[in-house]
């Protein structure tokens, strides 16, 4: 008899210029004036990798939305990826990419080559963006619709997945006797001619070291949670309740299964924002220097931006009307998922509009936490244990001194309670994430055909 691996967390570090709170770089600490430095993000990735985490992850919004207020997306994600891959050994590199605005042959090329450079470290964070300023910037008049992003995104997945199988893992041969470098009967056309897309194929390199990317991807609507449950191997995720988590975790695990997927095989890593120092009082008191640091205009634009509401016509120590985002429905049954994690706050606090902003400043929706290294620990150790994440997407409000705190204070706690590695047992991403290297498609045809 197999006895099945014990279960470990999976932690990634979450880059987000100065840190996730939007006044980090505010902070008089904050590292603003090096974001444009390649070797301040290589750092912080060694940091990460030092502790052991799975690995980095990299968001992006092909626009600049900030107004001024904050630092906006600088890097093109696989760019510096490719650069903290070159800094790096070990630790994995997640790369966020749309499909609304790639088309799928440079996409597939460009996590090749990702893969190929890094060993084998790469996961593609597969969004569909429904940000306007963005949808601008790539010659569209206006955000298709939920369900025609997400039409659109399976198609996509379905021409990368075959690109990336193009390859055969047995294609190249490499023999200078003969002159054959590649066999051809193993590199196969697609020649896909679908609604959306058109690809020949080909890819121009060989299969890379994980055979594909991870695939994850960040959407928790009801168009969302489908397209992750049938192609997903990582899901991020923001909750602000153990409640909440728990029925996505639930919900996404029955849908993978239904499909007929391993479950263990999907993971579920809600967003964590940790302000954490020695002691209970001290981690409250740097969450609220942090607060006091907001510029309610830009907060007020992003809770446009991600609530679809403009509360600007009232006075900031107001109450949020109580129906202000009453349609945005449940964590299980929802068109706009984070439309529904504000939704939820305000059913359940009443907050006034400050607060409202405060709340979403240090994590956008996600679960924002303050404590000791202990208390933080206890969290991330009571949604593993009990039905609500397979690990985290840890989202320091200040880089590098709030991930330094996580890595030095509360990993080491998660070590000694068994959760958390203390030595890396593989080098790729799919290792660490103990996922399966898939088979080309194309060989399990050809597999299917002998048979």
């Amino acid at each position: 008899m197999t006895l099945k691996p014990k279960r470990t967390l999976k932690l990634n570090a979450f880059l987000h210029d100065t840190g996730h709170h939007e006044a980090s770089w505010r902070h008089p600490d904050s590292s603003a004036e090096r974001i444009g430095d390649v070797s301040w993000y290589q750092e912080v990735a060694r940091t990460a990798e030092a502790a052991k985490l799975d690995a980095v992850f990299f968001a992006d919004i092909p626009a600049a939305t900030t107004g001024g207020h904050r630092p906006s997306h600088q890097f093109e994600p696989v760019t510096l990826l490719s650069a903290i891959a070159t800094a790096t050994e070990k630790i994995g590199l997640i790369a966020t990419a749309s499909t609304s605005f790639y088309e799928p042959y440079n996409l597939a090329r460009l996590f090749s080559s990702l893969d190929h450079i890094s060993s084998g470290r790469a996961g593609w964070n597969i969004v569909t963006t429904f940000n306007t300023d963005a949808a601008h910037n790539f010659g569209l008049h206006e955000v298709p619709s939920n369900s025609e992003r997400y039409g659109r995104a399976q198609e996509f997945v379905d021409v990368a997945t075959q690109l990336w199988d193009s390859w055969e893992d047995d294609a190249l041969v490499v023999d200078r006797t003969s002159g054959v470098f590649a066999d051809p009967s193993l590199v196969h056309s697609i020649d896909h001619a679908g609604r959306n897309l058109r690809v020949a194929g080909p890819l121009t390199s060989s299969r890379s070291p994980q055979g594909r990317p991870v695939y994850i991807q960040a959407g928790s609507s009801n168009d969302g949670r489908a397209f992750a449950a049938r192609n997903a191997e990582a899901i991020f995720t923001a909750h602000q309740t153990l409640a909440d988590a728990q029925a996505f975790y639930s919900d996404i695990k029955s849908q993978a299964t239904a499909l007929g997927r391993n479950p263990d095989h999907v993971l579920v890593l809600p967003g964590i924002s940790p302000f954490i120092a020695d002691t209970e009082a001290e981690a409250k008191d740097l969450y609220e220097y942090f607060n006091s640091l907001i510029v309610p205009e830009y907060g007020l634009a992003q809770l446009e931006k991600m609530g679809g509401v403009s509360l600007r016509h009232l006075d900031l120590d107001e109450r949020v009307p109580a129906d202000a985002f009453g349609s945005a429905g449940s964590v299980l049954d929802n068109q706009r998922s984070r439309t529904q994690v504000i939704a939820n706050i305000v059913d359940r606090e009443q907050p006034t509009i400050r607060e409202l902003l405060q709340r979403l400043a240090g994590g956008r929706g996600h679960n924002v936490v303050h404590g000791t290294p202990v208390q933080i620990a206890d969290i991330i150790t009571d949604w593993f244990e009990n039905g609500a994440a397979d690990g985290f997407n840890v989202m320091p409000p200040l880089y590098p001194q709030l991930l330094e705190a996580f890595t030095e204070k509360v990993v080491p706690i998660l070590v000694e309670r068994g959760l958390f590695r203390s030595e890396y047992e593989g080098s790729t991403l799919r290792d660490h994430y103990g996922l399966p290297r898939p088979e080309s498609v194309f060989a399990e045809e050809s597999a299917a055909q002998i048979s």
